[in-house]
């Protein structure tokens, strides 16, 4: 007799939805009917008994493919609940590729017909015939091969009757990879510490790897990797950017004898289903990819990394807002697993939680092979200043010719894209802004365009200045890698010089394609972007210059210092990697600022220190809590409406205090107008429950969209 069910709809809505259904369990995939159409969900639980059964519609059917785990379906229930995101808005994330939930297609292959051998043959059919007889059937391009024929002659076999096609499924795409197989000799210390990673594998709990740049932390978490292998559990390993998965795919072929599954956005959706169906069949043994892989069916999950645990990019900051690394330790700890933080810079929060014993750590203080850590020192730009209209001081140019002069690699960094940031007129001092959001358009010289970085508008620079009307007028301000590559190339004719951008990676390929080359030593100057500043080793690049290291501290971030220093400590770490003493020089207008001072004497915990106990005075993260409201829509004045009438119902309370409502410093985006509250709580007051009692209050208009995002990373 047909039972109610609670299903779980992949859309923002408040809940499961009741249906009737036999012979199926929670977990289950199944296709349920939703006002006029048809749509996929998942089995949850028991009816929640809201609608007489009299009134429920039927499952319509239950799909053929492994049910969410259950351990899966806790952890979306959790990271709503954290979020304050609809669960079935998570649970979008884990079934993000609908056509893994079809029936795979199968493989068309051929046997030989009962009654093939009678009559005569030709030699090239009966060695068909013999290759079946020994075997199993095959496709037509195996049969056509090992016979030594054409497909055109095994098509005719088949046309005269000879052969009768069969369906196979398919074999698994990716091999496994060998957890016995023997790594690289590691150092003393590196071994001392994996022996600790393999000792804790059937413990939970969370392990930072602190490791100085160059210590070898990636070896040092393969054996932990192998181990879990060994024990015959799924791995997962966070990376914060595609682009870093290039040499980190080489390295753990090298060592495993395979490629692991890949999750990521540059993915074809026939790639992206067939790395789903293998992680839900438990096939995948180990996956690398970005955030989302978090939210993957993994069966057996038995260890999760998250390599440059610091990393900003571990923070989603649409849809469903939440931080990768966080939710990973929830993974861990709802499953029972251990977690792996690495980084040579970690988070502020993860070393408080070192400090107050919730995590273990382990520390690799020097380099591998003994390489060197480089000299780091300052180029104070008020005394050593550039020639005007060029971005690069006399000290840096000539570190740069004693380093191309002596064969050797140097990178200049700089955080900014495109040509210039800004393009003013002239004549009247117009800037050439987006007309969808609050920001400028930067120019991209080299693609002859203008572009919001922030919503992606493009166009072409104007002959005249829309203001003024003056002709010639527009002057660009400011340096980007392009207008860096120019000055550069002016210097150093003969250099080989590259730009590395996300403008100009185009994927995982051609980022493994450039990094060979510049491993290889057909780059002289590489000129890039933070797509450069982390996990890639150059053995011959010895020089690191920092164009404009003040960069990241303007804006009030909270943690502008923070992460200012890692970025640049991160960029620092590309030199001297091998046996060439490396040195880097910062270009900054602050010398005496704590994040340069602690570059310079290489003093990070001092830093740090300094850091946390400002934080704790002001109340902030790790000893508060932050929530905030984003608040857009195309009617302004609709807007300031509904968020006067929010603010007047704020919640109130020793402990809590709400600042707002104010415009974003984006104050529009993509043509939305946008107003933010923040909510500041004392550590030991949960900020959600707050949230859910003042939202109830106010009925949302319908032109109004809300965002929440607890533990706001982006002050925009």
């Amino acid at each position: 007799m047909p039972e109610s069910h609670a299903i779980l709809l992949p859309l923002p809505l408040a809940g499961c939805y009741d249906y009737l259904g036999e012979g199926i369990l929670p977990g289950d995939f199944v296709v349920v009917p939703l006002g006029g159409r048809e749509t996929l969900g998942v089995v949850w639980g028991p009816g929640t008994g809201e609608v007489p059964e009299a009134k429920l519609k039927p499952v319509i059917g239950r799909l053929d493919v492994p049910a969410l785990p259950e351990i899966s379906r806790r952890f979306i229930d959790r990271v709503a609940a954290y979020t304050l995101a609809p669960p079935g808005q998570v649970l979008r994330m884990a079934m993000s590729v609908s056509a893994a939930l079809e029936p795979p297609r199968l493989v068309s292959a051929w046997r030989a017909a009962r009654d093939a051998g009678n009559g005569k043959q030709t030699p090239a059919r009966k060695r068909v015939l013999a290759l079946l007889a020994e075997g199993p059937a095959r496709t037509t391009m195996d049969l056509a091969r090992e016979a030594g024929i054409g497909p055109g002659a095994v098509k005719a076999m088949a046309a005269a009757g000879l052969l009768e096609a069969v369906a196979l499924p398919r074999p698994s795409p990716f091999a496994r990879p060998d957890g016995g197989r023997a790594g690289p000799a590691l150092s003393t210390a590196q071994r001392k510490v994996a022996d600790g990673l393999l000792a804790k594998l059937a413990e939970p709990g969370v392990t930072l790897i602190d490791g100085v740049t160059g210590a070898g932390k990636t070896e040092v978490y393969f054996e932990a990797v192998a181990g879990a292998l060994r024990a015959g559990r799924q791995v997962l390993v966070l990376l914060p950017e595609i682009a870093l998965t290039a040499q980190w795919l080489e390295r753990f072929e090298r060592r495993f004898g395979a490629r692991p599954a890949e999750w990521h956005s540059d993915l074809t959706a026939t790639d992206r289903r067939t790395a789903w169906r293998a992680i839900a069949a438990g096939e995948a043994r180990v996956v690398v990819g970005a955030r989302s892989a978090l939210f993957l069916p993994y069966p057996d999950l038995g260890l999760i990394v998250v390599d440059e645990e610091h990393d900003g990019a571990y923070k989603q900051e649409d849809g469903v807002c939440y931080q990768a690394r966080d939710m990973a330790v929830l993974r861990g700890h709802l499953a029972g697993i251990p977690v792996l933080l690495v980084s040579a810079t970690p988070s502020l929060e993860t070393l408080h939680n070192v400090a107050t014993g919730r995590y273990a750590a382990v520390h690799l203080p020097d380099r591998h092979a003994g390489a060197a850590m480089p000299s780091i020192s300052a180029i104070d730009l008020r005394r050593d200043r550039p020639a005007r209209q060029r971005w690069l001081s006399p000290v840096l140019v000539t570190a740069l010719e004693e380093t191309l002069a002596s064969q050797e690699q140097a990178l200049l960094f700089l955080n900014r894209r495109g040509y210039a940031p800004l393009t003013l007129c002239r004549a009247c001092g117009h800037r050439l802004n987006c007309p969808n959001c609050t920001a400028w358009l930067v120019e991209h010289r080299l693609a002859g365009r203008l572009q919001c970085h922030h919503c992606g508008y493009q166009t072409a620079l104007p002959s005249r200045c829309p203001q003024c009307g003056q002709g010639g007028s527009f002057a660009p301000c400011g340096p980007g890698v392009e207008r860096l590559a120019e000055e550069a190339a002016g210097l150093f004719p003969a250099a080989r010089i590259v730009s590395l951008t996300s403008d100009t990676m185009g994927g995982p390929r051609a980022a493994a394609e450039m990094f060979d080359r510049i491993a290889r030593h057909e780059v002289d100057l590489l000129i890039g972007t933070q797509i450069v500043a982390k996990g890639h080793h150059f053995p011959m690049l010895t020089l690191v210059g920092v164009v404009d290291a003040d960069l990241g501290l303007a804006g009030g971030d909270l943690r502008a210092t923070e992460r200012t220093y890692q970025l640049l400590n991160q960029v620092a770490g590309r030199a001297g990697r091998a046996e060439r003493p490396g040195r880097v020089l910062l270009q900054t207008y602050d010398p005496g600022h704590p994040v340069m001072k602690a570059l310079v004497a290489g003093d990070r915990e001092g830093l740090m220190a300094q850091e946390l106990a400002e934080r704790e005075a002001a109340g902030m993260p790790p000893f508060g809590r932050l929530a905030a409201l984003i608040l857009s829509s195309h009617d302004g004045e609709r807007l300031d409406r509904y968020a006067r009438e929010l603010a007047r119902l704020a919640p109130a309370g020793s402990g809590v205090s709400v600042l707002g409502p104010a415009p974003a410093p984006m104050a529009i985006l993509r043509g939305r107008h946008r107003r933010r509250f923040l909510i500041k709580c004392r550590r030991d007051i949960a900020p959600q429950p707050l949230l859910r009692e003042w939202l109830a209050k106010v009925k949302l208009p319908g032109l109004v969209r809300l965002q929440i995002d607890i533990d706001p990373y982006s002050f925009l």
